[in-house]
Parts: C-alpha cells; structure tokens; sequence
C-alpha cells in the first residue's frame, strides 16, 4: 500500500489528471480474483489517498460491489473494460452515483480475447459496439454527458488492429463522447521495436502523440512525465500555437 501511495502521489506530480487504481489483471488470459480480493487490494490504497491528491481517482473494476465500496472511499470515476455488460448492477450503481463511466469495447473476454480475434469493419463494428453501449448506459439512467469512450487497444485484436485503431480513432470521435486511449508499454509496441516491456516509453509516446492527433482526449499511461510533455506538445501542434 505505501509503495502504492507513494508512485500515485509522484504520478500527480508529474503531471497525472486522474489516478486510476485497479485490483485485478485484465491483460491476456489472466485469471479472474473475487471481489473480495479485489477489494482487499484497492480499498487501502484509495482511503490513503483520498485525502491526499486533488485529482480525480478512477476505479477500474467491472465488479459493481467493488465500484461501489471505492466510491464511498474517495473514487469519482468507473472505469470499466466490460462497458457495464458484466455486471448488471453497474449501470446502475453508476446512474445513482452520477458519476463518470468508461466504457470500453472487447471482444470476448481477457483469458479469451485474443484466441484469434477476427473482424469484418474493424472500425464500424468498434464505432457500433461503443454505440449501443452508450444506448445501454442512458438507458439505465446513466446521463449521456457522464460518459467516455475506449475502443480497447489490446482487448481481442491482433497487433494490426491496434495500429488501425490509432490510425482511424477519428472515427470514433463521430460518437460525440470523449475518447479514451490505452497504449502504454503494449505488447504490439515490444513486437515492432523488440522491446521489453521496460523499454517501450519511446514507442508508448509514438502512440499516444498520434492518438491525440487523431482525437483521443485522455491517455492511459505508466510514464506520466514523459506523456504529459508529450500531450502538451501534440496539443501545440493540433493548435498552431505554442501558448
């Protein structure tokens, strides 16, 4: 927990606008804990530092008890990889807690997604995914404005995919919802530049110039000092400006 607190504050200090703390691997077939578990892994973490950031902490959990516990204890933001389909009562934890949710596109789920993932329109089955997830979260009292977009780098696709994505996350940006990008130390970044996971900071901020060229509006990352010079320079660009 200490160790935990500490990067977290020194994250905010190098420029992090959100602290997001999860309690369970999500990456290729890991294997799924229990709430309980779950729970005894973030809860201390966000009641030390609750009190102690001034920005936002985002609980990354698809566990609507686990959401909820975080949130009586100083988290304001779900961000959830099921985009609510998982668990029935997160739609509308969310709705009554009126706080902003994350809902990001999967195909399958993380111990199966990326046994042979195939689309048809990669971007057109994302783009309608994201869709009728923001129709199921409305739907369930969640407000429309409350909501963000991830189109899941990473989760059920193949290297290519996750480069077509960066390539045409204009796309998304149709949907009218702000645009969530997870890039950071990826395994498609290791592949293209033979790189271990702890060597992939200069491929990371590749990625994540692009994707904010091309409209992401928030980057999920390890690195947060490199990033966030990196976010300020592609939004100068965008701009035209350098003030």
């Amino acid at each position: 927990v200490d160790k935990a607190v500490e990067r977290a504050l020194q994250m905010v200090e190098e420029g992090a606008d959100i602290i997001d703390i999860g309690g369970e691997s999500t990456r290729p077939y890991s294997r799924r804990v229990s709430a309980e578990e779950e729970l005894d892994r973030v809860l201390p973490v966000i009641k030390a530092l609750a009190g102690e950031v001034s920005v936002p902490i985002s609980i990354d959990t698809y566990k609507a008890k686990v959401a909820e516990e975080a949130l009586k204890f100083g988290a304001s933001i779900i961000n959830d990889i099921s985009a609510l389909r998982f668990d029935p009562n997160m739609g509308p934890l969310a709705a009554e807690a009126q706080v902003p949710v994350i809902l990001m596109h999967m195909k399958g789920r993380p111990e199966d997604m990326q046994e042979d993932p195939k689309y048809q329109d990669l971007m057109g089955e994302i783009k309608e995914f994201l869709r009728n997830s923001v129709e199921r979260a409305v739907s369930e009292g969640v407000r429309e404005e409350m909501v963000v977009l991830d189109p899941g780098i990473g989760f059920g696709k193949t290297f290519d995919h996750n480069l077509q994505i960066i390539r045409g996350l204009r796309e998304l940006t149709t949907l009218g919802r702000p645009i969530l990008v997870g890039t950071s130390n990826k395994a498609f970044i290791g592949h293209i530049l033979g790189r271990d996971v702890h060597e992939r900071t200069s491929g990371t901020m590749a990625t994540i110039a692009i994707s904010v060229m091309n409209g992401a509006n928030i980057v999920r990352v390890h690195n947060v000092r490199e990033a966030a010079d990196t976010v300020k320079m592609a939004d100068a660009i965008k701009k035209g400006k350098a003030r």
